[in-house]
Order: structure tokens, then C-alpha cells, then sequence
């Protein structure tokens, strides 16, 4: 059975994922054993398991772990993966074993099903957590069928979470995020409606997913906005111009999706990696064959303080990020132990001043090359909602 103990980024001189997998002895067919075992060791009253995740942060009112774990992948839909779903429980148990106390979901990852790995998964310290999740797909709540386009129409919001609350095991949603902004329904009816939510104690705070930002200014003045969901990271760094700056002025947290660039800026993607067919990352630009070989000299640079720093470029990457406020809470993606392992270790990164000037001087000399996503997919973000009429 492999030993993840004490692999604090102090101890780390492999720079890339790659070398961290194979230093931890964790690819191939161990990572069961591994998973599971720090469930067993918290269930039997044991203390073998190092608490990685040590800082606190607040999203509006609600205080969260100050690096969290998204939970998108745990049916392998995203990149192409296969994990079991014993592990992906056992995964976030571990998590929870090392600090994490704030989980990422969506009635569309799955879809559904992901909901109920993690309604199953928290049970034992429900109480101990904070459980995210989304609406605003036109799914059908009792299949998980998609059935075409957005849906925030207020009696589809009401339905979807009472079916988001069955698969969870819970009485309450901490966090309920719009998924993306419809286009058709004023985000005054939303707010409103996720406000009659809280009223009755079915949700606890109220966020967004990619919003445009004067719908921001609009759902807030309707009740507070805990927390706004976009892709923010050393490569998306968009929320920089307007959302960032908005949050900052209303007390908003943002929660920070994608903060790896899908693996990239862990060392987990080189010039030779052939993506799977539907492995989504085929269709990211930033990969591309034309822009991939600049985009590697980000990865570089990474590299550079992971040694400096005797840490890992995912490590930086992530205490880049924490390093933005002490309200942006990234939560990157995973459903292996050993990257999350790796992930949590940035808890121990810190930069001074000077450190992160540096460290911004040289990532502006390697520009991003390509687009975060496919156009389809940034056409529904930055969306402004319709007027109330």
C-alpha cells in the first residue's frame, strides 16, 4: 500500500506531477489502497493522516477552508477518466482527513450523479462542511436527463434543489450557485427566489457562476452574494478587470474553478500529450498544437520557483491564487489522491511582497497563447441578465 504521509512540500525536490506520482509510488494499481486508508484510519480513531489544510477564509458570511475541492470529475466525464465510485467517496474522506472543508458539486456533473457520491461521502461529518452546489441547466431532476439549454425560471430553481437536497442527504445547501445566467429570466426573480430559499432554510448563501457584472451588482442588492464561481488561475486571469475588483467592493468571495488550467500549470500536460477523444481539454485552445509550446514556458516558469520554493508547480500555482485577497478560495479538481496531496500542499506556500512582484514580473513575460474554452462554451459567460419588466 503506498505511504502519502509527510509529503509536505518541504520534503519535495521533483519538481513536475509526473515526478510526484512516481516519488509517492502512487500510479497504477496501489491508489485503492491508498484512498481507503485514511478513511479507515479517521473511522478506527487513528491519527496517521497530516492535516494539510490549516487556513480559514470567508465567502461573504461563510467561513470555508482556504483551499477546497472540486468535485466535477468523480464520474470521469470531464477527462476522459474512469474512477470508481468507492474511491471517489473515499477521496473525500481523505480530503476532509487533511483540512478541506468546503465541496464543490452541480446537478450537471453527472449529470446528478456526482451530487450523491458527495451526499454519501460528507455523511459522517455533515455538520463539519460546507457543501456547494448548482442549478440553472435544463435538466430533468428525476432522470438527469439534459434536456437542451439554461433554466432559471423560479419553479424549475424550487424543484431542482429539492432534488439537489435528496441526493446530498441533507436539509440545506450551504452554498447555491446559478450555474450560468439565463439570458430569459431577470436576476431579480432568481435572487428572489433563492431568498425565499433561505428564508425557509433550504440554502444558507446565495452565488454566482460566471456572471456578467452588472448582474452581479443587480442579485446582490436582492440579497446578499456570498460567493461568484469563475475560471480564475495564472493562465484565466479575466476576472482581474471587473469581477475581482466588484467582489472586493461588496465583500463578495470568489471561488476560483480551473485554478490548474485543467492540469497544465501542474506539469501534467508537455508537447507530446495526446488528449483522449472525450478527454474535454482537446478542445481548449490553450492546448492546441500551435499554442501549447509557448504556453509551456508558464509551466517553466513554475517550475523555477516550485525549486526555489521547494514545492511543486501546482503548489505555486495555487499560493499564486491565495495570494490575490483573503477572499478568492481556489478549488482545483481531482479524483486521484496523490494530486490532491500535491494540491493541498500550497497551504504551506507563502510569498513575500518582493516574492510575488518577482514571480508576476516573470509570468508577464510569457503571454498567454489561445482562448480558456471553446467559443461555445464563453458565450455564456459574462452574461448579463434581461431586464425586470
Amino acid at each position: 500500500m503506498p505511504n502519502f504521509e509527510g509529503t509536505g512540500p518541504t520534503t519535495k525536490q521533483h519538481l513536475d506531477r509526473r515526478s510526484f506520482l512516481r516519488a509517492t509510488g502512487a500510479i497504477g494499481a496501489g491508489l485503492a489502497g491508498g484512498l481507503l486508508s485514511s478513511a479507515n484510519a479517521r473511522q478506527s480513531g487513528g491519527d496517521a493522516v497530516k492535516r494539510l489544510v490549516n487556513g480559514r477564509r470567508k465567502l461573504g458570511q461563510l467561513e470555508v477552508s482556504s483551499i477546497g475541492l472540486g468535485c466535477q470529475d468523480m464520474t470521469g466525464a470531464v477527462y476522459a477518466s474512469a474512477p470508481r465510485r468507492p474511491d471517489m467517496i473515499a477521496l473525500v474522506r481523505a480530503a476532509y482527513d487533511r483540512g478541506v472543508t468546503f465541496f464543490d458539486a452541480a446537478e450537471a456533473y453527472g449529470p446528478l450523479e456526482v451530487e450523491r457520491i458527495l451526499g454519501e461521502a460528507v455523511a459522517p461529518f455533515r455538520k463539519q462542511v460546507v457543501i456547494a452546489t448548482k442549478f440553472g441547466w435544463n435538466i430533468d431532476p428525476e432522470t438527469g436527463r439534459m434536456m437542451g439549454g439554461l433554466n432559471s425560471r423560479p419553479e424549475h430553481i424550487r424543484v431542482a434543489v429539492d432534488g439537489m437536497l435528496k441526493r446530498l442527504q441533507t436539509d440545506r445547501i450551504d452554498l447555491l450557485y446559478q450555474h450560468r445566467v439565463d439570458p430569459a429570466v431577470p436576476i431579480e426573480d432568481v435572487a428572489g427566489t433563492v431568498k425565499d430559499l433561505i428564508v425557509q432554510g433550504k440554502v444558507g448563501h446565495y452565488g454566482l457562476s460566471e456572471p456578467g457584472p452588472q448582474t452581479i451588482r443587480r442579485a446582490h442588492a436582492v440579497h446578499p452574494v456570498a460567493a461568484i464561481q469563475n475560471e480564475y488561475s495564472i493562465m484565466a486571469r479575466d476576472p482581474e478587470a471587473q469581477i475581482l475588483p466588484i467582489c472586493k467592493e461588496l465583500g463578495i468571495g470568489l471561488v476560483c474553478w480551473g485554478p490548474l488550467a485543467q492540469g497544465f500549470l501542474a506539469g501534467a500536460i508537455d508537447r507530446d500529450t495526446k488528449f483522449q477523444p472525450r478527454d474535454f481539454r482537446g478542445s481548449v485552445p490553450w492546448f492546441f498544437p500551435e499554442n501549447r509550446p509557448d504556453n509551456l514556458a508558464i509551466v517553466e516558469t513554475l517550475k523555477e520557483w516550485a525549486q526555489r520554493k521547494k514545492a511543486t508547480p501546482a503548489q505555486i500555482s495555487l499560493a499564486w491564487l491565495l495570494a490575490q485577497g483573503p477572499s478568492v478560495v481556489p478549488i482545483p479538481g481531482t479524483n486521484r489522491l496523490p494530486h490532491l496531496i500535491d494540491d493541498l500542499g500550497d497551504d504551506a506556500v507563502r510569498f513575500t511582497p518582493e516574492e510575488l512582484r518577482d514571480l508576476n514580473a516573470a509570468l508577464g513575460r510569457t503571454p498567454v497563447q489561445g482562448a480558456r474554452m471553446g467559443q461555445f462554451i464563453l458565450s455564456l459567460s459574462g452574461v448579463e441578465a434581461p431586464p425586470k419588466k
